[in-house]
């Protein structure tokens, strides 16, 4: 089956015995956000234990440094260190609806893993994360955060380790076991209808933002900019923005050591389309179509895809994707927390980095907005370890 609600992109390309489960997880989901019940659960949940909304910071010294109005979308004061909660929490409610007992993730950076076992805790459901081997060693903090909270971390040592690979590995575990096992993905990638169900639950990022910056500035932001590795935390901001052509809409991937050298994750920028994990969107592939090997210092944009929604918003030229390297990456991990005494993850420092060229075409009373998607906690001791890293 490939059918699509992003254009030519998304689609179901699984086997066979997940069509079943993709329709039960459709028409679950379509009953549950029609349910009141449901929905006061879930906004329970995210104000009174998550903590929403999440402050939208005024940046002084940003502001002055870039000759702009900088504020930063607080999604790193989100319990658990990410925005990653807003969707863990969506759909163990989702799993608990369907009556399934078990929920299975992947995760990159961790914090998708750690997300999920807060919600499988609070939830009272067992959780199993793969992570890449690769990543378990530089994210040793998450894997313990997550065992600490009763979730069992399953150590991928396919492939290149990381997260693509971890992926597969999920998969294949919700094929062995699908009537009693709940695929919390991380990510707006994968097959239909996950896409979408994803996009809904982060979207009150870009909501809360919305709101928060016409009461403060009694205007829309000049420029919104997110990082994109799959892409969650993206079309959670950009979903409230897509339809006011005034607002610059930029996703920042993951240059690694340069496009040029090949050894990256900057799919949209760098890839073309192909079918990966279940959704046809863009991949970095070689000549014959074989998936490439990618590089980030971040572990969460170490991934050779997208979702489909993204690469439809790149063809229509609504959002415009650039890529960020290694290097800037971490001078702008250094740079926010000098500047403004806060620390992001790598992934987030992306979007700082891209925000910073951005703000040389901004006047100096237009308003940027960068979603701060995650805490950077997870990444200093790595950060720290690197040759100059905190020179």
């Amino acid at each position: 089956m490939t059918d699509t609600t992003f254009g030519r992109y998304g689609g179901q390309y699984v086997p066979e015995t997940l069509m079943g489960a993709l329709g039960d997880l459709d028409e679950a989901y379509r009953r549950i956000r029609r349910d009141p019940a449901f929905e006061k659960r879930l906004s329970f949940l995210l104000h009174e234990y998550a903590g929403r909304e999440t402050p939208l910071t005024y940046c002084a010294n940003l502001s002055r440094d870039l000759s702009c109005r900088v504020y930063l979308k607080r999604e790193d004061l989100l319990h658990g260190g990410a925005h990653k909660l807003n969707n863990t929490l969506g759909q163990g409610l989702l799993a608990q609806f369907m009556g399934k007992k078990r929920l299975i993730a992947e995760t990159g950076a961790g914090q998708h893993g750690v997300a999920t076992a807060i919600a499988g805790a609070v939830l009272n459901l067992p959780v199993e994360v793969y992570m890449g081997e690769t990543d378990t060693r530089r994210q040793q903090l998450n894997v313990f955060r997550m065992q600490l909270m009763g979730a069992r971390v399953v150590t991928v040592r396919q492939g290149t380790r990381t997260l693509k690979d971890a992926v597969n590995e999920a998969m294949r575990d919700w094929v062995a076991n699908v009537r009693e096992t709940h695929y919390l993905l991380g990510s707006c990638v994968g097959p239909y209808p996950f896409p979408g169900i994803v996009r809904d639950f982060q979207a009150v990022i870009g909501e809360e933002t919305k709101r928060q910056i016409v009461q403060r500035e009694g205007s829309l932001p000049a420029a919104v900019v997110a990082c994109v590795g799959g892409g969650s935390n993206a079309i959670g901001m950009f979903s409230a923005f897509t339809g006011d052509p005034g607002v610059a809409l930029v996703g920042a991937e993951a240059g690694g050591a340069g496009l040029a050298t090949g050894q990256h994750g900057a799919s949209l920028c760098a890839g073309s389309p192909g079918v990966f994990q279940g959704a046809l969107s863009y991949l970095l592939q070689d000549g014959d179509g074989q998936v490439c090997e990618t590089h980030s210092v971040a572990a969460g944009l170490d991934y050779p895809s997208v979702g489909p929604e993204h690469a439809m918003l790149r063809d229509a030229g609504r959002v415009r994707y650039e890529a960020v390297t290694d290097r800037e990456a971490l001078d702008a991990f250094r740079y926010l927390s000098r500047m403004e005494g806060i620390i992001p993850a790598l992934e987030s420092a992306h979007a700082v980095a891209c925000a910073r060229r951005e703000a040389e075409k901004l006047d100096a009373g237009d308003i940027l907005v960068i979603n701060l998607s995650g805490r950077g906690d997870k990444d200093v001791a790595d950060v720290a370890a690197m040759q100059g890293g905190l020179g």
